[in-house]
């Protein structure tokens, strides 16, 4: 048999199972889009457009074996001109220097801080001494200091206060989160603080009656619902999280609950399933109506409807929008009279969330949210077609949350892991005593709660929604202080996911023996993150925090400052430990010198040969036998990953190699430093 009779076998054995592979050529595109370093231009992405429609209307002359490959390749150029389409359509201005003065604006959204302090993202910006076209079309503030002389923030208010504004930053080292990229995508073009009070301009006008309305009934649930328990309420059914203490969220996040918090596939799966089955049993006790309805499509609409409002009550954003679309998907096909749920079904949600959002592709909730359906759709799949039964008919609810929740963190421990850093060792005990809570008692509850709203009776619904909330954080609160309540690992390389994802794929979607080879594919991605190497010397890129690897973990330049660079470096290095724990190491850091402030630098005498020198503050003295790391330098690389070689430290990355020249960075240019430089060199000999 020859190797074309042996591929057309192999081909026409996935008929029926290819459409399963479409949003995965669409991510390939979409991946590659973001993987450049440099911005291809308006007219490489009309041609790689071209050539992808070419090939795919020239498919009909290549062999039959050869078509799906052929629209393979049309799917990754549509993937990509997608992500370059997204990337210039949310484009704004990103301010391009350090800015304090007054700010006023309109609040468009709120929430709090990682050290827990109000944030306010503030649209129609007015910026001083700034012109329209270069003020940024959003920003956000985080409210720190004595807030009592604050007028009461509310939706749509508009407000004036004194900050600190910069453009966002960029990763914390080469390869690390860019939170440029993020920024860009939500039209984010300056973060800051403020310390003074805030001041109310203008009164709330018409607009923005959405974002009021979820303000208004987050503050009902608090006012019903005191402390962490509201918080957590307002947060499943608002989105607004504004209210939950820190102590609780790293509580939800050590016992693997955090996903509770995020409305998402699970919360609009439960609410669409509980508006349904009540719709399904109301239909049914009227049966003069029910024999001449087509009850299960309208009970599927209605919940359609619900999920709706839900998604537009939450706020609407990326997750919210991915997890309306899957459930929306699924009501469409019971309408119709197809399967609910299924491997098509996945497809076709993931092709219209990437369509809508490309840059979805790049964030963990995408990745966790459909690796975990997926998984349980294939599972169950198998299940179903295997005649496997979950045990007796009285048992089989609790063995199938047992599954699906086994499921489901299996399936996204890994992602979860590579973009966290850690794994939540009794996550599993925690998912299992919370999630079937969330679909028996939560959810019901805040539908009850809904229900009885316009009556004035909603505190019926959220006096039985706070039981389940209760239970669900002392089950968090008691997870999180078990002992190794959780782990940390390192963080992969950046392809160790892409392999991940790929075998994963293969082996649900592809029909034959070569299905395995996926399992080879996920072994090798482990066997390669197993073996991830961290850098000897990490370089913040401010030059306010530097990190040195020593055999009893990273020895951190200070005890207190630069916490956020700080956390994730130890973090990524699969360390636990505090920054003040990491700080005691630095005696041990050897050739790296860190001057931190005008008197360190002023102190400062000289170097030798073979040191690396990293200041806060700039340092005009140049000419020095060592290599020096100052702000002004550090603007143009970003963070720094460096080696200790034998003759010395030598660099191996910048963060602006590894992020490259694209749309939502703003480097600047490194030309005119030099030219300084070298002007300097030769006034001094």
């Amino acid at each position: 048999m020859g190797v074309g009779s042996v591929l057309g076998q192999m081909m026409r054995a996935q008929r029926g199972a290819l459409f399963g592979w479409v949003p995965v050529f669409l991510a390939v595109g979409i991946g590659g889009f973001f993987s450049l370093t440099w911005e291809p231009s308006g007219g490489f992405i009309w041609s790689v457009l071209a050539g992808g429609v070419a090939i795919a209307a020239f498919a009909r002359l290549l062999p039959e074996t050869l078509r799906p490959l052929a629209v393979a390749m049309m799917l990754i150029a549509i993937g990509f001109v997608l992500a370059a389409a997204r990337s210039h359509y949310v484009a704004g201005p990103v301010l391009k220097f350090s800015y304090y003065g007054a700010v006023e604006g309109r609040i468009v959204a709120m929430d709090r801080s990682q050290s827990d302090a109000l944030r306010l993202t503030l649209d129609q910006v007015v910026l001083d001494r700034v012109r329209p076209q270069q003020t940024p079309l959003r920003v956000r503030l985080s409210l720190h200091g004595d807030r009592s002389a604050d007028i009461i923030a509310e939706p749509g208010l508009r407000v004036m206060i004194t900050g600190h504004l910069s453009a966002p930053s960029g990763p914390v080292e080469p390869g690390g989160f860019d939170f440029q990229r993020h920024a860009w995508f939500v039209r984010l073009g300056a973060v800051g603080y403020a310390r003074t009070p805030l001041m109310g301009v203008d009164a709330p006008k018409a607009g923005l009656g959405v974002f009021r309305l979820r303000m208004a009934a987050s503050d009902k649930i608090q006012s019903v619902l005191a402390g962490d328990i509201g918080g957590f309420a307002a947060a499943i059914t608002t989105g607004d999280r504004s209210a939950i203490s820190k102590s609780a969220l790293e509580d939800l996040r050590a016992s693997n609950l955090a996903h509770l918090l995020a409305i998402s596939g699970l919360h609009m799966g439960l609410m669409s399933g509980v508006v349904f089955g009540a719709l399904r049993i109301l239909f049914a006790l009227i049966p003069a109506l029910v024999l001449r309805i087509p009850a299960r499509s309208l009970a599927a609409a209605g919940a359609l409807v619900v999920a709706a409002g839900y998604l537009a009550l939450s706020g609407g954003n990326v997750a919210t929008q991915r997890a309306f679309i899957m459930v929306a998907v699924a009501l469409c096909a019971l309408m119709i009279g197809r399967r609910a749920i299924s491997l098509r079904g996945v497809a076709i949600a993931a092709t219209i969330v990437l369509a809508l959002r490309p840059e979805a592709l790049m964030g963990p909730g995408f990745q966790m949210s459909f690796a975990a359906t997926t998984a349980l759709v294939a599972v169950f799949g198998w299940m179903r077609d295997k005649q496997i039964a979950l045990g007796p008919r009285w048992f089989q609810p609790v063995s199938a949350v047992f599954i699906s929740s086994a499921v489901a963190g299996i399936a996204t421990a890994p992602i979860a892991a590579a973009h966290f850093n850690a794994i939540a060792q009794y996550g599993l005990l925690a998912n299992l005593s919370c999630v079937p809570l969330m679909g028996v008692l939560v959810i019901p509850a805040a539908v009850l709660a809904a229900v009885l709203a316009p009556f004035g009776l909603e505190v019926i619904g959220l006096w039985a929604m706070g039981l389940g909330v209760r239970w669900i954080l002392f089950v968090a609160d008691f997870v999180a202080n078990l002992p190794q309540s959780r782990v940390y690992v390192v963080a992969p390389d950046g392809w160790v996911i892409p392999l991940l994802a790929l075998g994963f794929l293969t082996l649900i979607l592809w029909r034959g023996v070569l299905r395995w080879s996926g399992i080879i594919a996920m072994a090798a991605s482990f066997v390669v993150w197993g073996g991830t190497n961290r850098p000897d010397i990490l370089v913040s890129d401010t030059g306010a925090l530097v990190g040195v690897r020593t055999d009893q973990g990273r020895a951190l330049s200070k005890e207190r400052g630069a916490g956020f660079v700080a956390r994730n470096w130890l973090e990524n290095d699969g360390d636990g430990a505090g920054q003040y724990i990491a700080a005691t190491k630095w005696d041990k850091a050897g050739q790296v010198v860190h001057l931190s402030g005008k008197r360190a630098v002023a102190a400062f005498d000289t170097c030798t040969k073979g040191q690396l020198v990293v200041s806060s503050v700039p340092i005009e003295r140049l000419g020095l036998p060592c290599m020096v790391y100052d702000p002004d330098r550090l603007k143009t690389t970003g963070a720094l990953a460096i080696s200790m070689e034998r003759d010395g430290p030598k660099i191996v990355q910048t963060a602006r190699e590894v992020s490259g020249d694209r749309l939502w960075t703003h480097w600047p240019d490194p030309r005119p430093l030099r030219a300084r430089q070298r002007h300097a060199q030769k006034i001094s000999h």
